[in-house]
């Protein structure tokens, strides 16, 4: 009889462990896909205003001799807006002109990025004169945009002087085209 229930017993045990083992396993099926994601390089610029993009700047005679000629005022109606994807900081605006207008300086001071988000780089520190070869006026930008519309982005402030009497003419009006450059 001891045989018979050690036998059995060891029969009991197996078929338990068979059971047990049986419950311990679940059934699991799985599946998977892949998802793509493609991010251009973007390189987008535009000059944005309530009004006209143009402006009119008109010194005024004085009226007083042996006074200066009165300069035009400053002008902030211009803002800068630009979008780059880019992996590195390494894009530039610059700003150029087609021509300049003699005896007269104009420069442009930007001030830091309003709205937007991500790496809109570092804007001139100071007004910088116009000139017909490019000057760099915001460095390291990567990716990010500045929002749209006038309002956002970066503000253009012009301002004009009478730099260089001797060089000075009278003009009747004299168009300069003011180029901003956003690339690498």
């Amino acid at each position: 009889m001891k045989t018979i229930f050690n036998l059995s017993s060891k029969l009991f045990m197996l078929g338990l462990l068979v059971c047990t083992a049986g419950a311990g396993y679940a059934q699991t099926d799985t599946d998977n896909h892949q998802i793509t994601v493609t991010v251009p390089n973007v390189a987008l610029l535009d000059i944005e205003s309530t009004g006209s993009k143009d402006i009119t700047a008109t010194f005024t005679a004085p009226t007083e001799a042996g006074n200066p000629l009165a300069a035009p005022a400053n002008n902030t109606t211009l803002w800068l807006n630009y979008t780059s994807v880019k992996e590195t900081l390494n894009r530039k605006i610059s700003v150029s002109a087609s021509a300049l207008v003699p005896g007269v300086t104009i420069s442009v001071l930007l001030a830091a990025p309003t709205g937007g988000a991500g790496t809109l780089g570092t804007v001139a520190g100071a007004a910088v004169p116009l000139a017909v070869a490019g000057t760099d006026v915001v460095t390291g930008i990567g990716s990010g945009y500045t929002g749209d519309g006038s309002g956002s982005g970066i503000q253009l402030t012009y301002s004009f002087a009478a730099s260089d009497y001797t060089t000075l003419a009278e003009s009747a009006g004299t168009t300069v085209t003011v180029t901003y450059t956003l690339s690498e």
